[in-house]
C-alpha cells in the first residue's frame, strides 16, 4: 500500500519504511511502535514503565506525529494513558520533541525517542510544558490502572492499531510490584556524651507489682506497687546519680480463695502514664533538686563564698 501511495524516493518515506521494518524484525520488550496504514506519518506507540519506579509495570499509549522533513526535522510526542508524569493529548515538551528542534539529531530515529521517553519518565518535570508531578502512590495507582484496556482515541483504524499494541505490551509486561512499606528502626537511641538524663521522660521506670496481701473471704485485698525512677545528671565534669523509690498501695475486688496466687510480675516500660501525676512530680522534684547540687558544686568549684553558695 506504501508502494503506491507514498514517493519511494522521498527521503522522509524512504526512511520510515526503514525504521518500521527495523523495527519489525528487532522488536523490543519495553516498547512498539506502529504507523497507521492510511498515513505512515502517525504513528502509535507504547512503552512500559521504567524499573525501578513507580511506573514499574505500567502500560502507557502514545501517539507520533513526523513531519514531513523527518528526519531532519523532530517528532511530536502526545501520551494517551494518565501517567500522572506527562499531560494526556498534550504534546509534550522533550529535549528530542519538537519543541526543541536545535537539539534533534538526523541519525536518531523512533526508537531511539522511545528509549528516551521511557528515561525521561521518572525525571523532574521542573514545569516543562505537558508535565505533571503526581505523587508516587498516585503513579502506581495509574501503573496498575493502565493495564486493565488501552485507551480509547482517534478513528476505528487508529483504535485497532491501539488494541493491538496493547496486546503485544500486556504479553511482555511484568506485575505491577508493590511499594515497600517504610522501614521502622527497632535499635535503641543512644544519649550522646555529656547529656543531662534527669526529666522525667527521660528516666527509668521499673514498676514491680507485689503478691496480693488477702483481707479474708469476701474481703477486698491490698495491692502494693513500687515504682522506681534512676536519674543520672552531669555538668561539665561533675556527674551525680541516684534511685528513689515510691510505694503505692490499693484496694481490688476480692477474688475467689480457691484461685492460684498470681506469680509476683516485672514490668519495665520505657515511659511513666500520663495520668500517674504523682509519681510525674515526684521524678520533676528529684530533677530540680539534682539540678540545685550540681549548680551548687559549679559555684563552690568557681570560687564563690559559702555564705552565696548556702542561699541557694
Amino acid at each position: 500500500m506504501a508502494n503506491e501511495k507514498y514517493n519511494l524516493k522521498n527521503p522522509a518515506v524512504k526512511r520510515i519504511l526503514q525504521e518500521v521494518k527495523e523495527m519489525q524484525s528487532n522488536p523490543s520488550d519495553d516498547f512498539t511502535s506502529l504507523p497507521l496504514e492510511e498515513n505512515i506519518f502517525d504513528w502509535q506507540f507504547a512503552i512500559r514503565g521504567p524499573r525501578d519506579t513507580e511506573f514499574e509495570g505500567g502500560i502507557y499509549h502514545g501517539r507520533i506525529q513526523l513531519p514531513a522533513e523527518y528526519p531532519f526535522q523532530p517528532p511530536a510526542f502526545m501520551m494517551l494513558t494518565p501517567n500522572g508524569r506527562f499531560e494526556t493529548q498534550t504534546k509534550i515538551c522533550l529535549s528530542i520533541s519538537n519543541h526543541h528542534p536545535e537539539h534533534w539529531q538526523p541519525s536518531w530515529s523512533v526508537r531511539t525517542a522511545l528509549v528516551a521517553l521511557i528515561a525521561f519518565m521518572p525525571t523532574n518535570p521542573d514545569g516543562a510544558l505537558g508535565s505533571l508531578d503526581y505523587k508516587k502512590e498516585e503513579r502506581r495507582a495509574l501503573a496498575i490502572k493502565s493495564r486493565e484496556a488501552a485507551p480509547r482515541f482517534g478513528t476505528p483504524e487508529r483504535q485497532k492499531v491501539i488494541d493491538e499494541v496493547h496486546m503485544y505490551m500486556q504479553s511482555k509486561a511484568p506485575p505491577v510490584p508493590q511499594l515497600s512499606p517504610p522501614q521502622i528502626s527497632n535499635e535503641p537511641s543512644t544519649n550522646e556524651e555529656g547529656e543531662a538524663e534527669g526529666s522525667p521522660q527521660n528516666a527509668g521506670v521499673e514498676a514491680v507489682v507485689e503478691d496480693p496481701i488477702p483481707g479474708g473471704d469476701g474481703n477486698p485485698r491490698i495491692v502494693e506497687e513500687r515504682r522506681e525512677v534512676h536519674v543520672n545528671a552531669g555538668a561539665g565534669p561533675l556527674r551525680v546519680s541516684f534511685s528513689a523509690g515510691l510505694r503505692v498501695s490499693r484496694e481490688v475486688a476480692a477474688v475467689d480463695p480457691n484461685e492460684q496466687p498470681q506469680q509476683r510480675a516485672a514490668v519495665r516500660v520505657q515511659n511513666p502514664p500520663a495520668d500517674d501525676r504523682l509519681f510525674t512530680w515526684a521524678a520533676v522534684c528529684l530533677t530540680v533538686a539534682i539540678v540545685v547540687l550540681l549548680l551548687k558544686k559549679l559555684l563552690r568549684s568557681s570560687g564563690y563564698s559559702a555564705g552565696y553558695v548556702d542561699e541557694l
